[in-house]
């Protein structure tokens, strides 16, 4: 912890103060939030006048750990909550109020709360007709998950700065300055978002964008919202504040003078969250409002030789923060192979693993205490690595967060069982995809004898499409095992079975069918959802068990947010697809990619954590050592290329038609590359392995700028 003066200790537990408190990553800000939280509870403050605003959920885990500490006694219910759950929340209260100011079409019906899911349906519902009829987007090469993500994107930077929504297209056309023929896509993207607006509002649909643009202009100002908000909430902690939008610093700006005691506070080397409308210069603004403003200086995490590595790259990229720390030498934290050492990816891949397995086995490092970090982790790279882990008796996890559900093998299984429990859907799956769903859910079934099992048992245009194990010629049932054979009809007899009760009950909901068939059949022994490691915990295959159940989880809150809004909202226009098509449907075209918060048993510490480098950032975790793979790779400079969208033109400073030069798009990834490390580099303990081929996975050579720039400070710190 920071030596604190005794007046800054006295403000930090003072109950009546108003405080902005900012410092590095590590420094141990939110600790001093948490224990702020614990003092206010302590003090008898009431829980439900005690507010913790974040970001983002997965933040909250400090806060909710203290308040569920037994120590601490009965706490009663803290809202721990971002602003658009606090929107949506005060939405639902004060509905009857701006239901018809804010121009909902039914205002005397319930709002319809859409998720990222939801509103990709509904948004998909406007855009393909006018894509495959009119022509739209004709220029574009663009999935369309991509092309759906990006027209929301727009939607929510609009909400996010106070933008009205006609000027993003204005906006994106003055900045531009490629090829004439782009502005008319900018034209179109403007008129799918405006017909989508409208249908929501018709509608009573309220996505992320309108629910942070009805709470920012029609019901913060009413004196009723602000009345309850002020009266209920007197104390407020606002946490990671720079990795928040300019729409909650204005209300959180005007809320703090009104709080018997704040706790504002700011990463100083934050903004990860850009591309999402991050903006730490307008975080700054909450200073002016508070008693006090306090700066921790010393890392509570990072060494100085670690901090003296992202130093160095800061030098070499023309951003350094402040001076070096006095006798640091960043080379004796720094791990990497010889100079061409490892020409190939594989190589780094196999060095990598070794360099894991000796942390572990021989210097004692629990496996949770490594992260390995890349720029984006593919299907390729992470089977890879995961099976190189694996057999070295390393447990590890992966971390996508926005990798489709349909690319996930545990939610394709579940999905392709499920078209073969409807029949009535005519969706028959593809063979090869029923080889695979067999071969996931049952526990020791290869692929090899899973497509002879398919091609055996599997006729899609028979009454029944799965025949018995017992059906099968004798010379094959023993190619297969009688033992799979069991597990086989079992699974095979339940999905018959399910088909008959629809037969006579109706078909179910499709979230009440995945949990079941989870729970009845594919989470019993002998399936691949339960795993065969003998019930040993820290075995490397249960990183795969709990792998498939966070997918699982994932997959069936989905199926049921999809429904709830089904149910609630407009009736689609395809009437020939019930509810549980309409999803899978939607999932097998990669529309449905939304976060969700996991139980606490599937979210595992004590293996290694391989994910992309920003997310890892974004979970805020603390780690002793760091993998950084493919540092050659320019994908640590560039951003994701979105024709659709612009992070940093749909952004409250950035003046209207002034144009993006190469200049401004070459100072922005310096720039970012430059927090990327600083925020890598303070949430690590002890050391930094550096990943290094001179060819990429796909062949080519690689010399990125953060390779060159490690080595111009080695080079440096050579002479």
């Amino acid at each position: 912890m920071d030596v604190l003066t005794r007046e800054q200790n006295d403000t930090l537990t003072a109950l009546r103060r108003r405080i902005f408190l900012t410092g590095p990553p590590g420094t141990g800000k939110t600790t001093l939030a948490v224990q702020r939280l614990r003092l206010l509870v302590g003090q008898g403050m009431p829980p439900t006048a005690i507010l913790v605003v974040l970001p983002q959920r997965l933040l909250a885990t400090p806060y909710l750990d203290a308040l569920h500490d037994p120590t601490l006694g009965p706490t009663g219910a803290v809202d721990v909550i971002t602003l658009d759950g606090l929107a949506r929340r005060l939405i639902a209260l004060f509905w009857p109020l701006i239901g018809e100011r804010a121009g909902f079409g039914q205002p005397d019906q319930p709002p319809v709360f859409l998720t990222v899911e939801t509103a990709q349906f509904y948004l998909d519902g406007i855009v393909a007709p006018l894509v495959e009829k009119e022509g739209y987007f004709q220029g574009l090469t663009i999935e369309p998950t991509r092309l759906l993500s990006q027209l929301l994107d727009n939607l929510n930077k609009a909400a996010l700065i106070g933008l009205p929504l006609t000027e993003v297209s204005e906006r994106l056309k003055g900045a531009w300055v490629g090829e004439p023929t782009q502005r008319l896509a900018f034209d179109q993207a403007a008129d799918c978002l405006q017909r989508y607006r409208d249908f929501c509002l018709a509608h009573n649909l309220l996505d992320f964008s309108l629910q942070i643009e009805t709470f920012a202009r029609h019901l913060y100002p009413q004196p009723a919202a602000r009345a309850y908000l002020f009266e209920r909430y007197r104390h407020l902690i606002a946490d990671n504040l720079e990795e928040d939008t300019p729409a909650v610093h204005d209300v959180v700006l005007d809320w703090v003078r009104h709080c018997e005691s704040a706790l504002i506070i700011l990463d100083e080397s934050g903004g990860h969250r850009r591309f999402l409308g991050a903006d730490p210069a307008s975080a700054t603004r909450l200073a002016d409002v508070c008693d006090e403003r306090i700066r921790l200086h010393h890392p509570l995490v990072a060494p100085p030789d670690v901090l003296h590595l992202a130093h160095q790259i800061g030098v070499s990229l023309n951003r350094p923060v402040g001076p070096p720390p006095p006798g640091a030498d960043f080379r004796r934290i720094l791990h990497r192979p010889g100079e061409g050492e490892l020409r190939f990816h594989p190589q780094m891949l196999d060095w990598v693993a070794d360099a894991v397995a000796r942390l572990v086995h021989e210097q004692g490092v629990p496996p949770g205490e490594t992260a390995v970090l890349a720029p984006f982790v593919g299907d390729a790279l992470r089977f890879s690595l995961l099976q190189r882990l694996s057999e070295r008796g390393i447990p590890a996890v992966s971390h996508r967060p926005s990798r489709a559900l349909r690319d996930e093998p545990a939610a394709r299984c579940l999905l392709t069982l499920a078209r073969l429990a409807h029949p009535d859907w005519q969706m028959p799956p593809p063979p090869f995809d029923v080889a695979l769903a067999l071969m996931q859910a049952i526990a020791g079934l290869d692929l090899v004898r899973a497509r002879l099992l398919t091609d055996v048992v599997y006729r899609p245009h028979a009454p029944v499409w799965l025949g018995t194990y017992a059906a099968i010629e004798s010379d094959l049932r023993d190619r297969i095992t009688p033992a799979l054979g069991e597990r086989y009809d079992r699974l095979r007899d339940w999905l018959v079975a399910y088909r008959e009760r629809i037969q006579r009950e109706g078909e179910a909901p499709m979230d009440h069918f995945l949990a079941r068939l989870f729970g009845e059949v594919l989470a019993q022994p002998g399936f691949g959802f339960r795993g065969e490691v003998g019930g040993v915990s820290d075995a490397p295959g249960w990183a795969a068990v709990l792998d498939n159940a966070r997918i699982a989880h994932r997959l069936i809150e989905s199926a049921r947010q999809f429904r709830q809004v089904l149910t609630e909202g407009p009736a689609p226009d395809e009437r020939d697809l019930t509810p549980g098509a309409r999803f899978v449907t939607m999932v097998a075209r990669g529309l449905l990619a939304a976060t969700t918060l996991q139980p606490a048993g599937l979210t595992r510490r004590d293996a290694v954590l391989v994910a992309p480098a920003y997310s890892f950032l974004m979970t805020n975790r603390f780690v002793d050592y760091q993998v950084w793979l493919d540092v050659g790779s320019t994908g640590w400079w560039e951003r994701i290329y979105q024709p659709l969208t612009h992070p940093y033109v749909l952004r409250r400073d950035w003046p209207a038609a002034r144009p993006w030069t190469d200049a401004d798009e070459f100072d922005a990834r310096q720039e970012a590359l430059n927090r990327l490390v600083l925020g890598l580099a303070h949430r690590c303990r002890r050391g930094i392995y550096l990943g290094i081929s001179d060819l990429s996975e796909q062949g080519y050579e690689q010399r990125g700028p953060l390779l060159q720039a490690i080595q111009a400070a080695l080079r440096r710190a050579s002479r």
